[in-house]
């Protein structure tokens, strides 16, 4: 079943719908007062509403139901990427790994990071959007960025594993993941990681992995990574 689905994080205490939600509401869906409407908090929930009050700046609407959506993955996703110099496509990748499903994005700045920035801010908005397109209850994280060598000494209970295109030896992500499992990835700039970040990765517990027998864009090889782990828990 399709459905319009807004977006309000703070709708259990603020019945008024963020003023780009309500925008859209009345300009866009052309919705009156009295329209039924199906709104999520980005924290696993969907709310039925009644739109009570239309109006392109703060539409207010009144709850009718609330009810959890059960977790459709038993398995966590994070992925920790150095952004590419080209914002969108950035945005592209967080805009299709969030309709895929994943649950936490880390930018990195490594040694040959092409972008020395990154404005969560943007990413938020994609990453919205893009749940609200897949219909999903589920907002992922947005980390801001941060240094390498800093993220790798982090405590982190899932697996770990660490991309690289080095002539080192590494596995298939798909022969060292197991079927189940919460999994942080490491993916490089387009100039790869550093020998040293590589061995810096290992040195605090990552695995290192091969995604295939080419080179990869970064955006792509983090959604050859995230399609590996779907596939496998799939099965």
């Amino acid at each position: 079943m399709s459905f319009n689905l807004f977006y309000s994080p703070d709708i259990n205490d603020n019945l008024q719908l963020p003023e780009f939600e309500s925008q859209h509401c009345v300009k866009v869906l052309r919705m009156k007062a009295g329209d039924n409407l199906t709104v999520t908090d980005g924290k696993g929930y969907f709310y039925n509403c009644i739109l009570v009050h239309a109006d392109s700046k703060n539409c207010t609407v009144s709850v009718l139901e609330r009810y959890e959506i059960p977790a459709v993955r038993n398995f966590k996703l994070h992925i920790a990427f150095s952004p590419t110099k080209q914002m969108d496509r950035n945005e592209w990748f967080i805009e299709k790994a969030t309709e895929i499903g994943i649950d936490r994005f880390t930018p990195l700045k490594s040694y040959y990071s092409e972008r020395k920035d990154v404005k969560t801010e943007r990413l938020q908005k994609i990453a919205v959007a893009a749940l609200k397109q897949s219909q999903q209850a589920l907002l992922p994280e947005i980390d801001n960025q941060m240094i390498f060598n800093e993220f790798i000494t982090k405590p982190y209970k899932s697996k770990k594993f660490i991309a690289h295109c080095h002539e080192k030896p590494k596995s298939p992500l798909a022969k060292l993941y197991n079927k189940g499992e919460d999994a942080l990835i490491l993916i490089g700039p387009e100039g790869d990681f550093s020998e040293n970040e590589v061995e810096d990765a290992i040195n605090n517990g990552f695995e290192p992995i091969s995604l295939g027998n080419t080179r990869l864009r970064t955006e792509t090889a983090c959604l050859v990574a995230m399609h590996t782990i779907h596939v496998i828990n799939n099965q």
